[in-house]
């Protein structure tokens, strides 16, 4: 045997050990160096936590633009990808009532509830009679509390990037601001004595509280009955005894209703609101900033049309 032979064999050894431990330590550098995956329930709450997040966190939704999601049918998909996510965050106060149900097959995965230190707007009536109306991120004010919310679960998945999630939600934060001034500015521009927000969903609860504005609308929150003849009806005289001169309705639910509500109380049809989902890039909503000013542009162009003969 060579006089080297064993130093040769151990130096062979060393190597593959050195080989296998670069592999095996490699791959698990290479996991735990990967980007964090957060889905988010529905496209308004992906746009607003990928403000916060910035390039350090992967952000999608589960929902896409355009679509309806209190009655959202999860797919198997859905379930696949939440189930993979480092973190998943919903609005909550009842809204995914689908999602409720879903997240029980998606054991173990770190989730949070974004409407956490809000204090809800109760539904007034109909099945859901004093249950919180849970679309509100509709006030600027609010969203302002679901950034925080945003940052405080990010920083908890990802403290390596906490002080960019801080940097980023302030930077948010101040736009947030700057639209909430806007608008307020824009909406006090019509009359108070007209100041009623007609819509096919009550879904304007928030926003109208924080711009001293009056609601009406077709039915309280989505449910299996929208768009009633006894809620038409009951529209119909409420336009016709405040003589409110325009109505709008939702993106993402049929306006036929209200259209019928605009012919036979004499008021117009103002258009579509954007709410429970953004639109794609090319369209009219396609963050939440500008979903907000969007909505605005549509109210203020309604009321300031002239006004139909009743």
């Amino acid at each position: 045997m060579p006089p080297h032979a064993p130093t040769r064999r151990l130096t062979a050894l060393t190597a593959w050990v050195l080989a296998a431990f670069l592999t095996c330590g490699g791959a698990a550098l290479a996991q735990d160096a990967r980007p964090k995956r957060v889905v988010a329930t529905f496209t308004v709450l992906a746009d607003m936590a990928q403000n916060v997040a910035g390039t350090a966190v992967l952000v999608e939704s589960l929902t896409r633009p355009g679509a309806e999601i209190h009655d959202y049918e999860p797919t198997p998909l859905d379930v696949a990808r939440a189930g993979a996510a480092d973190l998943v965050l919903w609005n909550g106060m009842g809204l995914e009532r689908w999602f409720e149900r879903f997240f029980q097959r998606v054991n173990g995965v770190r989730q949070a509830v974004l409407t956490d230190g809000l204090e809800p707007i109760p539904v007034g009536e109909g099945p859901y009679r004093s249950q919180p109306n849970p679309h509100a991120w509709m006030s600027p004010t609010n969203a302002l509390r679901y950034v925080e919310n945003i940052r405080k679960a990010l920083t908890d998945l990802d403290p390596a990037n906490a002080e960019t999630f801080a940097r980023n939600a302030e930077a948010y934060a101040q736009q947030i601001r700057a639209v909430d001034a806007r608008l307020r500015e824009r909406l006090a521009a019509i009359p108070a004595d007209r100041r009623v927000l007609a819509t096919c969903e009550g879904a304007f609860s928030y926003l109208t509280r924080d711009y001293g504005m009056r609601e009406a609308y077709l039915w309280p929150i989505n449910a299996e009955d929208e768009g009633t003849p006894r809620q038409v009806r009951a529209l119909i005289d409420t336009v016709r005894r405040t003589r409110v001169p325009v109505v709008f309705c939702e993106s993402t639910v049929n306006d036929r209703p209200m259209r019928q509500v605009a012919r036979e109380a004499g008021a117009r049809f103002g258009g579509v609101l954007h709410v429970d989902s953004l639109t794609p890039a090319d369209g009219p909503a396609p963050t939440y900033l500008r979903l907000l000013e969007a909505n605005a542009e549509t109210i203020i162009r309604g009321f300031s049309a002239p006004q139909a003969t009743r």
